[in-house]
C-alpha cells in the first residue's frame, strides 16, 4: 500500500480497483494504476523474491555463502546475451521474446559453466575467482560489443544496465508471473534433497540423492528466474548474496521449506523498500535500482565475510 502511494501522482483506492475491474482507457489516473503502478509493484516483488531464491540455491549446491547469480557471472552471461540481442539489429533478437529468451539461454550456459568449474576447483575461494573473472570477461566482450554499436542501441543498453522496474507492460504481467511461479514452485519441489545437502555431497550420495539430477535442477531453475529478471529489469546486485546470508542469521535453521519460504518474502521486502526510496527522490534526481542494491548490498557481504573468518 506505501509502495502504490508515494508516487508524484495521487491515485485513490478506488481508482486502482476500476484501473483492474473496470478500465477506462480515457481516465488518466486509471491509465497511470494500470500500465505504470502495479507493474512497477509486481516486478519488485518478483524480482527480490526471484534472486533471494536462486542465491539461496547456489549457496546450497555449492556449498558457499558467498556463492549468488552475481558473483558467479549467472548474471553476466544473461547480460552477455542481452546485449547480443539488443545490438544485434535483428528484428527477432531485438523483440521482447528474443531479449526474454537470449537472457535464460545466457544464465542457463553460464550456469553451467560454473558447474564445471565447481567440479574442477578444490576451493571456495577458487570457485569465486572463477566467477568474478568469468564477470571480467564478459564485461570486456560487452564493452567491446558497445564500441562496434551505434548511438540507438548503445542508448537502449546503457539504460538497461542500469536496472530499472518500470520496463514491463501490464500485458506482460501474467507471462512473467506464471515462469516466475514455475521457477518458485520448482525450488519447493527439491526441498528434501536440499536439505540433505547441507551434508555435503559425498553424504547425500550415500543417503540416495541423485546429485546430477539436482544439480542440472537447481541450474534450470537459476536460469528461468534470474534471466527472466535481468531480461526485464538490468542485472540487479546483491540481493541473491546478502538476502540469503540474512535469512539463514535470523532463522539459524537449514530446514530448507523455511529458508526458501523467508527468502522470498525478505527478497520482495527488500527490493520494495528499495524501490520506494526510489520514488520518494525521484523529484531530486533518478536513482537506479541496480545502484542501490549495491550501496546497501556491498557492505553487508563485507560484514557476512568478516563475521565467517571471525
Amino acid at each position: 500500500m506505501i509502495h502504490l502511494s508515494v508516487g508524484q501522482i495521487p491515485i485513490s483506492f478506488q481508482e486502482y480497483w476500476q484501473s483492474i475491474f473496470n478500465f477506462d482507457e480515457h481516465a488518466a489516473n486509471e491509465i497511470i494504476a494500470r500500465e505504470i503502478r502495479f507493474p512497477r509493484l509486481y516486478m519488485s516483488l518478483i524480482a527480490g523474491a526471484s534472486l533471494s531464491v536462486v542465491g539461496l540455491l547456489m549457496q546450497t549446491l555449492f556449498n558457499n555463502p558467498l556463492a549468488g547469480p552475481y558473483v558467479l557471472g549467472i548474471n553476466s552471461g544473461s547480460s552477455l546475451f542481452v546485449a547480443l540481442s539488443i545490438m544485434t539489429g535483428i528484428p527477432f533478437l531485438t523483440s521482447d521474446l528474443g531479449i526474454i529468451a537470449n537472457s535464460l539461454l545466457g544464465a542457463f550456459l553460464f550456469g553451467l559453466v560454473i558447474l564445471f568449474f565447481s567440479r574442477i576447483v578444490r576451493t571456495q575461494i577458487a570457485l569465486l575467482l572463477v566467477g568474478l573473472m568469468l564477470g571480467s570477461f564478459v564485461s570486456a566482450f560487452v564493452s567491446f560489443i558497445q564500441s562496434a554499436s551505434n548511438a540507438q542501441e548503445l542508448k537502449v543498453f546503457t539504460l538497461w544496465a542500469l536496472g530499472s522496474l518500470q520496463k514491463v507492460e501490464y500485458t506482460q504481467l501474467p507471462l512473467i508471473i506464471l515462469i516466475t511461479a514455475i521457477g518458485i514452485v520448482g525450488s519447493f519441489l527439491i526441498i528434501k534433497p536440499l536439505n540433505i545437502l547441507v551434508l555435503g555431497e559425498k553424504e547425500a550420495k550415500l543417503l540416495g540423492v541423485n546429485i546430477k539430477q539436482v544439480r542440472l535442477v537447481i541450474i534450470i531453475i537459476t536460469a528461468i528466474l534470474t534471466g527472466l529478471v535481468t531480461a526485464f529489469c538490468g542485472p540487479i546486485a546483491f540481493v541473491g548474496l546478502a538476502v540469503p546470508n540474512l535469512v539463514r542469521i535470523l532463522f539459524k535453521t537449514q530446514q530448507h521449506f523455511i529458508l526458501i519460504a523467508a527468502s522470498i518474502m525478505m527478497g520482495a521486502l527488500f527490493i520494495l523498500v528499495c524501490d520506494i526510496f526510489i520514488q520518494l527522490v525521484e523529484p531530486y534526481f533518478m536513482l537506479p535500482i541496480n545502484v542501490l542494491t549495491s550501496i546497501i548490498g556491498a557492505p553487508m557481504v563485507i560484514f557476512f565475510v568478516l563475521k565467517r573468518l571471525k
